[in-house]
């Protein structure tokens, strides 16, 4: 089972990989996608959405709320915060 930190390193890469910095957005269901369920362990896609909000939260990812649904990307106030973050699981 992989950990919250990998979790949460994981969500910032690929928003990383994909260019999301400020005004470039991507669904929140998005971030989902590429995770394993068995890798999740019991609470699955569930912890997901949990460190999405938390990310949110801590100011990492801005929301954008849209009719569609929420629409997240990385915060470039914090992109050296962000940086180091995906560096400890991934190589970038």
């Amino acid at each position: 089972m992989i950990t919250d930190e990998e979790i949460e390193s994981g969500i910032l890469l690929k928003l990383y990989k994909r260019g999301n910095w400020g005004g470039s957005h991507t669904s929140f269901e998005n971030l989902k996608k590429g995770f394993k369920r068995e890798e999740l362990g019991k609470k699955g896609l569930k912890r997901i959405d949990v460190i999405g909000k938390k990310l949110i939260r801590e100011g990492l990812l801005l929301q954008k709320p849209t009719h569609y649904g929420v629409q997240v990307s990385l915060n470039p106030r914090y992109h050296k915060r962000i940086y180091n973050a995906i560096k400890r699981f991934f190589e970038i």
